[in-house]
């Protein structure tokens, strides 16, 4: 998928602006996937978690039109500048070893990580703390924090949290391409790689920085 998560959250607040004020209640799943042209009512479910985890949005389960905006910012304003530090948002746990439903993440947390570690965009970091030893071998412990950067694609090999669309979960691997599947290798000699379609894998973001948890 060649669209960032951001630009479609983006266009998710857009979309729900627009037609609340146009028709007087708010979109279902459905009708936003149509807007985006996303078929996936999963994947979009996940979008939409991300923004309420942001406070941008509110849901209710129990109707089709249960969602709200919340507020109108953009979502890409979610990280503040202080002088030389960078309020970066902690999304919660993610298990390095078997996967785990995202909905479990919490997001209203951030963690100060000095600005002159990052030559990149600030907007596009997020940060999680890791649970379970799969990536022992790349050295990222339990109770780690990774920082990672927003992205939908990493290069082979390299460190990832992956949204697995039919199982609605999250996991940190290691991510290969091999269509018309992709490899999720743990870093662990222990256990055993996941192996799913390519069209069931999101990349949420590839791991930048590891901070270890000291004993």
């Amino acid at each position: 998928m060649k669209r960032q998560s951001r630009e479609r959250q983006d266009r998710i607040l857009q979309f729900l602006e627009t037609y609340s004020q146009e028709n007087g209640y708010p979109p279902t799943v459905r009708e936003i996937g149509k807007e985006l042209g996303i078929e996936s009512t999963s994947l979009v479910s996940f979008y939409l978690t991300q923004l309420e985890k942001k406070g941008y949005i509110s849901r209710d389960p129990a109707i089709s039109r249960g969602i709200r905006l919340t507020q109108s910012d953009n979502p890409r304003k979610s990280h503040v500048l202080q002088g030389d530090t960078l309020a970066i948002p902690y999304l919660g746990t993610i298990v390095a070893s078997e996967p785990i439903n995202a909905e479990a993440l919490p997001g209203d947390e951030t963690i100060e990580i000095n600005q002159a570690l990052f030559g990149r965009d600030p907007g596009s970091l997020f940060a999680l703390k890791v649970q379970g030893n799969s990536m022992i071998d790349a050295l990222v412990h339990d109770g780690d924090l990774v920082i990672l950067h927003q992205q939908e694609r990493v290069e082979n090999g390299e460190m990832a949290a992956v949204w697995l669309m039919d199982r609605e979960e999250t996991t940190l691997k290691k991510v290969y391409y091999e269509e018309p599947e992709v490899r999720l290798q743990p870093a662990n000699p222990t256990m055993k790689p996941i192996r799913v379609p390519a069209n069931q894998v999101l990349v949420q973001g590839k791991v930048v920085m590891v901070i270890r948890r000291l004993a």
